[in-house]
């Protein structure tokens, strides 16, 4: 497998040989730019990373997902996620049928200080517990720590009308881009009024709302690679950083210092 490419199939194989443990743990240290197909998994799946920044993608909605936070996924979910720095991943495969009610939709997991040594410590081969008594309760513990967040995922649909998928993506990479609907007509090859009518029809929502989201986005990758406000208020195109503090508020109901502490 080259380094840079994970895919569904080597994911598969490293779940062949689990048996019936109701909690397999599985760490990972993954590059920045690696390329993950998308997949899923036949049971349900922590994905923490302890250090480095992740895009979780899957249900429709996109987890930016730093240090202090973990994402659920359900079983048979498909999901790709994309590693915006080096990760250390730490994966914890849950059984379908475990006797624990887990939640039925990809969702943020509070990572209190208690967990997070939990995650680490269970991924750790099985022998290295003192007895299987020892290792079922680490496990029990964890189980009881799972804090759910009520936070929810952005949503960043990218259209299959090449006009404006054209346009999404330009913005993804470089979310600063000030220009208006109109600015992007001629390139679109299509009025600002169809442009418009374009994106409510297959984003389901505005240009302005799409980009807003697809700055925040950008915005919450950098936070959680430890730059500062200012800077990545003024790098996604925002004038001020009292500007992106308001509107970070305004969407996630925080200010990003509450959200990433």
């Amino acid at each position: 497998m080259d380094q840079f490419e994970l895919s569904a199939h080597h994911i598969s194989e490293l779940e062949h040989d689990m048996g019936a443990a109701p909690m397999v743990g599985l760490s990972m240290e993954i590059p920045a730019g690696t390329t993950v197909e998308p997949h899923e998994h036949g049971r349900g799946q922590l994905m923490f990373s302890s250090s480095g920044v992740m895009v979780i993608e899957g249900m429709g909605g996109s987890w930016v997902v730093p240090p202090q936070r973990a994402v659920w996924v359900p079983h048979h979910v498909r999901h790709t996620f994309h590693p915006a720095t080096n990760l250390s991943l730490r994966n914890l495969l849950i059984r379908s049928d475990v006797d624990v009610p887990l939640p039925t939709a990809c969702t943020f997991v509070r990572v209190t200080p208690l967990l997070r040594e939990l995650i680490l410590r269970v991924v750790e081969d099985p022998s290295t517990f003192r007895s299987t008594a020892h290792h079922e309760r680490a496990i029990g513990l964890l189980f009881d720590e799972i804090d759910v967040c009520q936070v929810a995922p952005l949503l960043l649909p990218l259209p299959q009308d090449p006009r404006i998928r054209r346009i999404c993506i330009a913005l993804r990479e470089n979310p600063a881009d000030p220009r208006t609907l109109e600015d992007w007509a001629d390139i679109a090859c299509a009025s600002g009024r169809t442009l418009t009518r374009l994106f409510l029809k297959e984003t389901g929502v505005s240009f302005a709302h799409w980009r807003r989201q697809a700055r925040l986005m950008a915005a919450m990758v950098r936070l959680g690679m430890g730059d500062s406000v200012t800077s990545t208020a003024l790098d996604v195109g925002y004038e001020s950083a009292s500007a992106f503090i308001e509107m970070f508020r305004r969407t996630v109901g925080q200010t990003p210092g509450q959200y990433f502490n």
